[in-house]
């Protein structure tokens, strides 16, 4: 009996001695107390915007249906295609031109677009004559829209070909026979 007694102080001896150093040893290797924080924010947000390069720049200012003044001061016309004209100097406008310039300021004004050239530098009002692309702002794969095309393709304008600056002369056509089959745009107002 006198052993079993023994037996179990020893026993509630060593179990107090791990109950001892067990809380003693959780409580200084520990971290500190669970506090509970807001979930984290999640910003989620647009690709960069393309920056200025030598063929990237961005549009200061639309002038027409298919001009534009860029930031580095310089004017482009877009080659082959044609916008119907504003009325200027006592001459009335061509039917569209107005469409066609706010078109085209609310595809480029005030964003950076990418130029491209063909053949001639500059036209004979020492213009830039480029091919103009900017990022689609649905595309998430970094996909560009053709300005040129664009506007012939929703009957803005014209295809409209001069030699030597003739690369996509036939995609413009294509685009112009698909707006006015169509009846797109000026295809649709203009007769």
């Amino acid at each position: 009996m006198g052993f079993n007694r023994i037996a179990i102080a020893i026993s509630l001896l060593v179990v107090l001695f791990i109950a001892f150093f067990s809380v003693n040893y959780l409580t200084e290797k520990s971290v500190a107390p669970l506090v509970l924080l807001p979930p984290p924010t999640i910003v989620i947000s647009p690709p960069p915007a393309p920056q200025p390069s030598p063929n990237n720049t961005k549009v200061l200012y639309v002038v027409d249906g298919d001009t534009i003044v860029t930031a580095d001061r310089h004017t482009v016309r877009y080659v082959g295609i044609d916008t119907p004209e504003l009325p200027r100097d006592n001459r009335v406008g061509g039917c569209f031109a107005q469409e066609a310039k706010k078109m085209n300021q609310r595809l480029v004004d005030k964003k950076v677009v990418r130029l491209e050239k063909d053949v001639s530098e500059t036209d004979q009002y020492n213009r830039l004559l480029r091919y103009v692309w900017i990022n689609d702002p649905l595309a998430s794969n970094g996909a560009e829209i053709f300005v040129n095309d664009y506007l012939v393709r929703q009957g803005f304008a014209y295809a409209a070909a001069f030699a030597p600056d003739t690369k996509y002369s036939e995609q413009f056509t294509q685009a112009e026979n698909e707006a006015r089959q169509n009846k797109r745009g000026l295809w649709n107002q203009c007769r």
